[in-house]
């Protein structure tokens, strides 16, 4: 509670900078309250907090994903600094924004309650609502914050229609309960419809066929800050809240495994196969993220401390997409599209960030050394062990397939003659860019300093 708290002061806190015109110290400001922040939250490791009537737990599944979401905004908020700048007016609000959404996303690790739950996802949505339509000039940002608006909004209603149901089942909203409503065979009928209704909910959240189509236009008219923040943050940040659901609910539904198997399946060959099709960079992490949602889905079905590796593999996913948008930011500035011609002779006029992007693909790519490899490698031992074998060989398969487009950008950058010179250095971009990567080599090296935290 006392993050969450820590948290929301400091949104309203960059809030307070506009009044007092303190623009210019608002990013390193609110990067020194972040780290803060973090300090708080790993203070409460190995410990277990019940505040608010139980509304809220703290212990080391919420301390370490808050941690990582925390890490993951202060490189948001980093590039905040170089992409705001010609809108220099608003970007407190942009920043106060994303740092309410991370105590959104605070709120659905540490959540003990379902109304707990529904006012975090809330706060989350409405944030990537108002930062998706941002760019209120631009037609296509506007286009895609309608559509997140309306198609999360719908899944929102079917999310907060099987809450009722739940609570209609058992008359509680509290996690402990439903636990062992799920583990009754007297519960009413239409709990389990609930948890289906909120299981959909939660699965367009995170992107997962069937429940996918809103992200390719979604990630390519938003702004790419925006992108990145959902395909990152927002991402990881359902799918903790999903797993957290799904282990604690316990449902006696028998069908259950067999639905995550088919749903994972197919998350990860549409994305893949479509991701093939695409000439937008943009558009094509929106459909790679289709198919890490498929491979994010197969945590539910280990066996061997699935927790800390969805833990691992998303920080591996979310520090490599980091890495990935910062040099997109850079390359596709002042540009009306993020086609991968833009990319074409990067490797020549800036074999920096060329090599920065190329390591972040190959990590989603699951190539060694980088921690996507060693993520996936975990992951496919678990789910062999709990005998899903079929499954493991469609994830490999589709693994090999994703080659194909990653390196159909990383071809384009050393392959092509540059289009046209790309002049400045953000420190800023760059230092998140670099610091991203060598967080995501650091974990493929050292990958029990991550596993370690929920053993």
């Amino acid at each position: 509670m006392n993050l969450l708290i820590a948290i929301t002061g400091l949104g309203v806190l960059c809030l307070m900078f506009e009044i007092f015109n303190l623009r210019k110290a608002l990013v390193p400001l609110v990067i020194l309250g972040l780290l803060g922040a973090l300090a708080l939250d790993i203070s409460e490791y190995d410990a277990i907090i019940k505040s608010n009537n139980n509304m809220i737990t703290v212990n080391n599944f919420s301390v370490a994903f808050s941690g990582l979401f925390i890490i993951l905004t202060i490189f948001l908020v980093a590039l905040s600094h170089n992409f705001y700048e010609k809108h220099q007016t608003k970007i407190s609000d942009y920043i106060a924004i994303k740092v309410f959404m991370l105590a959104g996303c605070v709120a659905l690790v540490s959540f003990q309650n379902l109304a707990m739950f529904f006012l975090g996802i809330e706060v989350l949505s409405i944030s990537l609502y108002i930062l998706a339509a941002s760019n209120r000039l631009n037609a296509k940002s506007n286009e895609a914050g309608m559509k997140y608006f309306l198609m999360g909004s719908f899944a929102s209603g079917v999310l907060l229609f099987g809450i009722c149901l739940i609570y209609g089942a058992i008359g509680s909203f509290d996690m402990a309960v439903i636990e062992e409503a799920g583990m009754s065979a007297a519960v009413e009928e239409w709990f389990y419809i609930g948890i289906i209704l909120v299981s959909i909910g939660l699965l367009f959240k995170i992107a997962a066929v069937p429940f996918h189509f809103w992200a390719p236009d979604v990630y390519q008219g938003a702004p790419a800050l925006t992108t990145a923040t959902m395909s990152t943050i927002g991402k990881v940040t359902a799918m903790a809240a999903f797993f957290k659901l799904a282990t604690v609910m316990n449902v006696n539904l028998p069908e259950a495994q067999s639905v995550i198997v088919v749903v994972s399946m197919l998350s990860m060959t549409v994305g893949n196969i479509m991701a093939l099709r695409q000439a937008n960079v943009k558009r094509m992490l929106a459909f790679s993220g289709v198919s890490h949602a498929g491979f994010l889905l197969m945590t539910l079905l280990g066996n061997d401390n699935p927790p800390a590796t969805l833990l691992y593999y998303s920080a591996s996913y979310a520090l490599a997409g980091i890495a990935a948008f910062s040099v997109i930011l850079y390359v596709c500035k002042n540009r009306d599209n993020e086609d991968i011609v833009n990319f074409n002779g990067l490797g020549k006029s800036n074999p920096l960030l060329a090599a920065i992007l190329t390591g972040a693909l190959l990590s989603m790519a699951g190539i060694p050394v980088f921690a996507g490899f060693f993520a996936k490698l975990m992951l496919f031992g678990q789910v062999i062990s709990a005998g899903h074998i079929a499954l493991v060989i469609v994830a490999v398969v589709n693994s090999i397939i994703s080659v194909g487009y990653y390196f159909k950008l990383i071809l384009a950058m050393y392959t092509k003659e540059a289009n046209e010179a790309r002049p400045g250095t953000p420190v800023l971009l760059y230092a998140t860019a670099i610091i991203s990567l060598s967080l995501n080599i650091a974990m493929g090296l050292f990958p029990s300093v991550v596993l370690d935290l929920l053993t």
